[in-house]
């Protein structure tokens, strides 16, 4: 009788927090305006916090050290902001001319190949290769990032006030909870100091991708260089598929401006930084990955991706490893961190080489209670 109710608890347990989260998710898309820039900027801050405490243990008084970090961030991100407007508007304002070569080209390659009896009608192709289908696409991440712009300012603030807090959150947690509950939260510093590491090495290896590619494409000639560089920094953030997305436009305009032989260069060029910076250099610094099914990895692609948009596929990484820590943290959804988990024998190897790296990490990100 006992373990009839017992199941049946952990059955109404698991119906309940079903509901819950179909109601939050729900609710995250119905507000994506207001969900999507405070998302950056939680994720902006967690990058920036170890800045500052880096800056206060080194004798610089709090205050300074906020000023310092968010001068830094201020001209980064109204820099950015300008030189990516600027990007936007020439592309949009070129995306006519681009359409019209692109039907030249089709046209050119329709004759070609029914010179080689080939016969091939051009509706086919143009179904195939849809030019207004592909300068839509490439129109719609052109405005996704020109909407991320545009909240620039909102951001920024939000992640001056979100580290001002995060000087203080420890001691007001300790405040409110007390020490002898403070102790069966939820691993906070474990949970920052994974996170934290995952986005300062996949920062820098995005930027370095994104620095590479715009050196390569302006090389080579290609038009708004900066942008497909931001590009290439932006879409690194998404495994799997987003160094392909992130070719795709600077390689058909390559095609349109010089043609075949320049497009491949640009694609070699990819291809090399994506290999070094991604197989190679980023493999050895994050270790045995992410800690996520490569299953779980292109099912929270999607899944974010519906619920917040293109952005939701770059933070899709970190909302699924922040959604799984927190899953380990209790007996009743432990088995729901395993399932995102990769495989056990991979887990298991995992564990054993984070367990070597974790205390060093903890104590040089985590905050000190003096700060």
């Amino acid at each position: 009788m006992a373990d009839n109710e017992f199941r049946a608890g952990r059955a109404w347990r698991f119906l309940l927090g079903a509901a819950a989260f179909v109601i939050v998710i729900a609710g995250m898309k119905a507000a994506d305006t207001i969900v999507i820039p405070f998302l950056v900027s939680l994720f902006a801050a967690v990058l920036c916090g170890p800045p500052v405490f880096w800056l206060s243990r080194k004798g610089l008084p709090q205050w300074l050290a906020m000023v310092v970090v968010a001068a830094a961030i201020m001209g980064v991100g109204l820099g950015m902001a300008a030189v990516v407007g600027n990007s936007i508007n020439g592309f949009m304002l070129q995306l006519p001319a681009y359409q019209a070569r692109l039907q030249e080209l089709i046209a050119a390659t329709i004759a070609w190949l029914n010179q080689q009896g080939v016969s091939l009608t051009g509706q086919l192709l143009r179904d195939v290769a849809d030019p207004a289908g592909i300068m839509a696409m490439l129109a719609l991440l052109a405005s996704g990032l020109g909407a991320l712009v545009a909240n620039t300012l909102f951001i920024l603030l939000t992640v001056i006030f979100m580290l001002i807090e995060a000087s203080g959150f420890p001691a007001k947690l300790r405040a409110a909870l007390g020490e002898a509950h403070s102790i069966e939260l939820p691993d906070f510093s474990r949970f920052a100091a994974s996170l934290q590491h995952y986005l300062v090495i996949k920062t820098w290896m995005s930027l370095a991708t994104g620095v590479g590619a715009a050196l390569w494409v302006a090389l080579l000639g290609v038009d708004f260089p900066v942008l497909w560089g931001l590009l290439a920094f932006l879409l690194n953030y998404v495994p799997n598929i987003g160094s392909i997305l992130a070719a795709v436009p600077p390689v058909l305009l390559a095609m349109l401006q010089y043609g075949v032989k320049s497009a491949l260069l640009v694609t070699l060029g990819y291809v090399v930084l994506n290999v070094v910076f991604g197989s190679v250099i980023e493999t050895r610094l994050m270790g045995r990955g992410v800690g996520l099914s490569t299953l779980v990895v292109f099912l929270s692609l999607v899944f974010w991706g519906w619920v917040l948009g293109p952005v939701g596929l770059l933070l899709s990484i970190p909302l699924t490893m922040a959604a799984k820590i927190l899953l380990e943290t209790s007996d009743d959804t432990r088995w729901m961190a395993i399932l995102l988990g990769p495989p056990l024998h991979e887990a298991g190897g995992a564990r054993g080489e984070n367990a070597k790296q974790t205390p060093a990490r903890d104590s040089s990100t985590a905050p000190k209670a003096s700060d």
